[in-house]
């Protein structure tokens, strides 16, 4: 059976040295797994991006398809926990990386790294949500493991009117929790707003300073940029409040000092949604059809495309032309 895929192979003639181009495989040609399945849907994340465009040395083995999310109808299994017919996911886990992804009309998947459809969400839904949605959850769980609630004080979120900043905003307001939106794209403020956020401002507009210990101003921070403003939100977060980290945008580094963390409790957290362990996967995959299933799936999603559209969408994503979720029809 031939099937089309986003394909990733080396080039050497290429600046990038790999090029990115739709193919025509046969499945035998899929990386190994134990449930094959027709894809519906995938969706483009920063890193995404990162790989078909060459721009970030994602992939570890080519050619591979790329992809990082894929929902979709098993149509083969060897595994007895899936039958044809039975609607899946999966994300993270090293697909688009490792393994095959979901930018290809079929994919074949380790049944262990194979996630059933969670009740309350259609396969579109869950691809809207995607890695972006599922590492905002991540945060905000490993927030509230470590005592985070609303009563501690606003929560902050960088990176706002990108994909895993909107469903911070959404998710976070859902809680309950004061929401402060950053971002330096003037024209989305009223969209963050109507996901939720009670303020909307420019990171300037903070005014914050390079003390190691500043005035508590947040109860918390989930943090898509790196770089000083990390350093200055950890300086300035309340007594036993936390920070997520979760993106470089602005910076690889980190500049800070141990006072707010020996002073007021704070911690650093990091948000590694790629090797999330799979049990705590499932259940907060569980959560997103549920009680942590965003309200605004609708503002969220900013266009629907074909395979043809990826890499278009991919350079302008890197270019800061795109904002939200935009997902691929297979």
């Amino acid at each position: 059976m031939e099937f089309r895929a986003l394909r990733v192979s080396k080039n050497k003639q290429s600046k990038s040295g790999i090029e990115a181009r739709i193919e025509q495989l046969l499945v035998d040609e899929l990386t190994p797994g134990e449930v094959l399945i027709k894809v519906a849907y995938s969706g483009i994340n920063y890193k995404d991006a990162l790989a078909v465009t060459g721009y970030g040395k994602i992939i570890r083995n080519y050619p591979l398809n790329a992809g990082i999310d894929v929902a979709g109808e098993v149509v083969e299994s060897t595994d007895p926990l899936f039958s044809v017919g039975d609607k899946v996911i999966a994300n993270g886990s090293g697909f688009g990386e490792e393994l095959d992804g979901g930018f290809a009309e079929y994919a074949r998947l380790p049944a262990e790294l194979t996630i059933p459809l969670p009740e309350g969400l259609s396969l579109k839904e869950a691809m809207i949500i995607g890695t972006a949605g599922f590492t905002a959850v991540l945060a905000l769980h490993r927030m509230e493991v470590n005592g985070q609630n609303p009563a501690l004080g606003p929560i902050v979120v960088t990176g706002a009117s990108g994909g895993v900043g909107s469903f911070a905003v959404d998710i976070l307001s859902k809680k309950g929790y004061e929401v402060i939106a950053i971002s330096g794209r003037e024209q989305f403020h009223p969209l963050l707003k109507s996901l939720g956020a009670n303020e909307v401002v420019k990171q300037e507009e903070l005014a914050l300073s390079d003390s190691p210990l500043d005035a508590v101003r947040f109860g918390g921070a989930i943090d898509n940029v790196g770089g000083k403003l990390l350093g200055q939100l950890i300086a300035t977060t309340q007594l036993w409040g936390n920070v997520a980290s979760i993106g470089l945008a602005a910076s690889q580094d980190l500049n800070t000092a141990v006072f707010p963390f020996i002073l007021r409790g704070v911690s650093l957290l990091g948000v590694s949604s790629a090797n999330c362990p799979m049990p705590l996967r499932k259940a907060l995959w569980g959560r997103l059809g549920d009680d942590l299933k965003p309200d605004h799936l609708d503002l969220i999603i900013t266009e629907e495309i074909t395979m043809e559209g990826i890499l278009p969408a991919s350079f302008e994503m890197l270019q800061r032309k795109r904002h939200g979720r935009t997902i691929i029809k297979l």
